[in-house]
């Protein structure tokens, strides 16, 4: 009796841990911000916060002004909270917000992390789940809508304010040189390019959504952008779908995997405060695929 009454308790036990799991869907925003810094549940950046987002959603707020080093700490903040211990975590970003995440993940997603019980306080930082750590954080994949990755040109041009710190990082060749692209901790990146371009699209070589080019939402390689475009453009190779090389040999980073190329040039980059552009996009796959 009293082996079975062990083996009893040690089902029990399992059961608690199975159920004390759970995933969440981490929205991380872009340049500009929008959202409390803080307060997960704030999503001003992105849309109505009743709209479905995946899974438990959450916004990662930051200021969208700081630079990328400044910001990663907000990050991390939230992983901890919600991708430690049990729980495993969904990942969208937008706009820089891609930099920033690749950044974080680049250069801490090796490091020591101590389990967290997902309960944040006012500055977005959670408690101790029970002393104990990891290595890294749970994340299933990524999903990036026009990602920054490989920066912008109109930083380069200084369309921003050129003081403003996150306009030195976007930077094409800053961009590119700030991290190891290819560390990705073998986390799947799934990148969604819009080409809904404007007047001033000149500046952005090839295919863009009016601020990122097909180089950096498509998560091309190398230390510089190039001009990539849709099937039958004349005028430059294809961002092609899937993780293989583009048309013309020029390869994407590791683990960087294009799901949408915006053929019929019908996405732009901005969210109108609907969860609007290319975001809806990630936003359906979140609800779709982020359970």
């Amino acid at each position: 009796m009293g082996l079975l009454r062990a083996f009893a308790a040690l089902c029990l036990l399992a059961a608690a841990g199975l159920a004390s799991a759970t995933n969440y869907t981490l929205w991380i925003n872009g340049r500009t911000g929008g959202g409390i810094v803080g307060n997960y549940d704030s999503f001003t950046y992105w849309g109505p916060a009743s709209t479905p987002a995946g899974v438990n959603k959450k916004a990662v707020n930051w200021d969208g002004r700081s630079s990328i080093a400044a910001a990663s700490p907000r990050i991390r903040d939230a992983l901890d909270c919600f991708c430690t211990g049990a729980n495993w975590c969904y990942v969208a970003t937008h706009s820089a917000g891609d930099l920033l995440f690749g950044y974080t993940l680049a250069n801490y997603g090796g490091s020591t992390r101590v389990k967290k019980n997902a309960v944040a306080n006012g500055a977005g930082v959670c408690g101790n789940l029970d002393g104990s750590t990891q290595t890294g954080w749970n994340i299933r994949w990524v999903r990036a809508a026009a990602g920054s990755g490989g920066g912008s040109e109109l930083a380069d041009i200084g369309s921003w304010t050129t003081s403003e710190s996150l306009v030195q990082d976007l930077r094409t060749t800053t961009a590119r040189a700030m991290y190891d692209h290819n560390a990705t901790r073998g986390i799947w990146f799934y990148m969604y390019a819009g080409a809904r371009g404007t007047v001033y699209s000149s500046i952005l070589p090839g295919q863009d959504d009016e601020v990122e080019a097909y180089h950096s939402a498509g998560g091309v390689s190398g230390r510089s952008g190039a001009a990539f475009c849709n099937p039958g453009d004349w005028f430059c190779n294809d961002l092609t779908l899937g993780a293989g090389p583009n048309q013309g040999g020029r390869a994407k980073w590791a683990y960087h995997e294009v799901v949408f190329r915006d053929d019929g040039e019908d996405y732009r980059h901005y969210t109108e405060g609907n969860w609007g552009g290319v975001v809806s996009l990630v936003r359906e796959a979140m609800v779709d695929s982020a359970r």
